[in-house]
């Protein structure tokens, strides 16, 4: 007896130094974390100053990297910055997820990654395409998830590129280095990619095949400044059928983020952004038996401002959108205007973040937002402008360029202004992470809801929860692999909930500092109960040529 009390007592005291132990290790993981990131920073300033005494004035050529896209934000290119890649050509094609997205692949969480003036990394100044970050409003497309087969979703440049040396060294290797044309104090680095694709969709019974022409044309622009500074990027696409049946899906995109640099405590980004796209077949929104979906263009504009004040974070954005749609097309001739979709969408956000270190962040947020259509009713009679509401809280998290990224909870709720809508309440989830376990190995995960408005008779709309992936990996000096997925559940108040995924994987062969090889892959299935499920398998290979 006096034995297995001891045996108890024990084991109590071994539990008890055991919890003790995980207790005092998550207690000083942001001491940690606070350290390391200071140690970081100050190696990179040793590093920096180092090349820079040693290169002779090449460092301003090495701070004009472009703005990179990383599908949930944006983040400036520098001499010291992780995440720009000097040996990465691709910087003007890559695209965010949108959404999507992003999307983009990463664009998905409305959560950008910028350097702010304190010199911290900050996920709450959203540097994004204006409007892409609303609860309402978003396009389309975007919300369906990633597209999986573009090429400029499927390539992105490595976040976690390897740092000159302090030595110098031999910098032949920066094949990244000169490109771009200098326009006085901007640098323009166009490319125009064109490739042959074949696309097969199963609709039902039913299969169509085409095979297309695909040219897409990408640009950005980014400013050389010593204080502020403006980014505008830009893409389109253009494809034209050869052979086959099929709807063509041409898109363009412009976008400029003006960075305004108010003091060492506070930043502002003034947003604005162009979209245009055809509404997705397979949408619930979308007209069938047409041979010619809507056209959508979004214009947008937005700003946000973050204030630093101590161990506090203080952010306010507000952003207001523009949506127009055209009409539908039959094979008979007859078209389907759509103009009673139109509306203008406004949303406001205020968050508050306390910095228990540099590197974790946790925070607060509000959201109101106002969607007003222009007609007050449809044409089936129905009031579709409405209010939004939510909140939500999370934590931001910065480990230098290894690892970063946010995560959010929260709840929303849209209230129609027809009392026959049913309101629109949901639990929300967005967060975005880019992780690069190693150099030249990158992978991006993103989360985000959004409510999207229905047009069928006594249907308020439903909710989009989105899960995207991406993984990037430098094969060779010349060769860069990429794999993405994504899921889309459509959760219906009052049917059973529909499912899109989708899975892409494609090349990049960096052929010389002007050509690039492209090939791809990618295959999508929608599970649309009560409907019909679709699937699509498409393929391509491409030419990129770039300055």
């Amino acid at each position: 007896m006096t034995k297995r009390i001891s045996n108890d007592a024990l084991r109590q005291r071994r539990l008890g130094a055991t919890l003790t132990l995980l207790a005092s290790t998550i207690l000083a993981i942001p001491t940690i974390a606070a350290a390391q990131s200071a140690n970081n920073r100050n190696t990179n300033a040793t590093a920096s100053s180092g090349s820079t005494a040693r290169t002779g004035g090449l460092s301003t050529l090495n701070e004009t990297f472009p703005t990179r896209s990383t599908g949930t934000g944006t983040s400036t290119g520098g001499a010291n910055d992780p995440l720009s890649s000097p040996t990465d050509p691709y910087s003007a094609s890559n695209t965010a997820l949108a959404g999507s997205g992003s999307a983009d692949p990463l664009d998905q969480t409305g959560n950008g990654l910028s350097s702010t003036a304190t010199g911290t990394t900050s996920l709450a100044t959203t540097p994004l395409r204006a409007g892409a970050n609303m609860l309402q409003g978003t396009p389309l497309n975007q919300a369906d998830g990633l597209i999986a087969d573009d090429l400029g979703e499927l390539t992105v440049p490595q976040q976690n590129a390897a740092e000159e040396a302090i030595e110098g060294g031999d910098t032949s290797a920066r094949r990244g280095d000169g490109l771009g044309v200098k326009l006085g104090t901007f640098t323009l680095r166009p490319s125009v990619n064109q490739s042959v694709n074949s696309e097969t969709t199963r609709s039902g019974s039913n299969t169509s095949r085409r095979n297309y022409l695909a040219t897409t044309l990408n640009g950005t622009l980014t400013s050389d400044w010593a204080r502020h500074a403006l980014t505008i990027t830009g893409a389109g696409t253009f494809q034209k059928n050869i052979s086959g049946t099929g709807q063509t899906e041409p898109n363009a995109r412009l976008d400029a983020d003006l960075r305004l640099d108010l003091s060492n405590q506070t930043v502002a980004h003034v947003l604005a952004g162009y979209a245009f796209e055809r509404e997705d077949a397979s949408d619930p929104n979308a007209i069938a038996g047409t041979v010619e979906q809507a056209r959508v263009d979004r214009f947008s504009l937005g700003s946000t401002i973050e204030r630093d004040f101590g161990i506090l974070r203080g952010t306010a954005a507000l952003t207001g959108t523009r949506t127009l749609y055209g009409s539908a097309r039959f094979a008979d001739g007859r078209s389907l205007s759509l103009s009673d979709r139109d509306r203008n969408a406004v949303e406001g956000r205020i968050r508050v973040g306390y910095e228990l270190s540099p590197a974790l962040i946790p925070f607060i947020e509000a959201t109101l937002g106002r969607a007003l259509y222009d007609d007050d009713v449809d044409r089936l009679g129905y009031a579709r402008s409405s209010w939004s509401y939510g909140g939500r809280a999370g934590v931001q998290l910065d480990l230098g360029e290894k690892l970063r990224g946010e995560l959010g909870l929260g709840y929303a709720i849209v209230d129609y202004e027809d009392a026959r809508l049913k309101s629109i309440d949901a639990f929300t989830v967005d967060g975005t992470l880019l992780w690069s376990p190693q150099r030249g190995t990158d992978v991006d995960l993103g989360l985000r809801t959004t409510v999207q408005d229905a047009t069928a008779a006594g249907q308020s709309g439903w909710v989009d929860y989105q899960l995207s992936a991406g993984l990037s990996h430098l094969i060779r000096n010349d060769l860069t692999g990429r794999l993405t997925a994504s899921s889309t559940v459509r959760d219906y108040p009052s049917t059973q909930n529909a499912l899109n995924w989708s899975l892409g994987t494609g090349v990049i062969w960096n052929i010389n500092r002007y050509f690039d090889a492209t090939a791809n892959l990618g295959y999508e299935f929608t599970d649309n109960p009560g409907g019909t499920d679709s699937k699509q398998l498409r393929a391509g290979v491409g030419l990129t040529l770039r300055r």
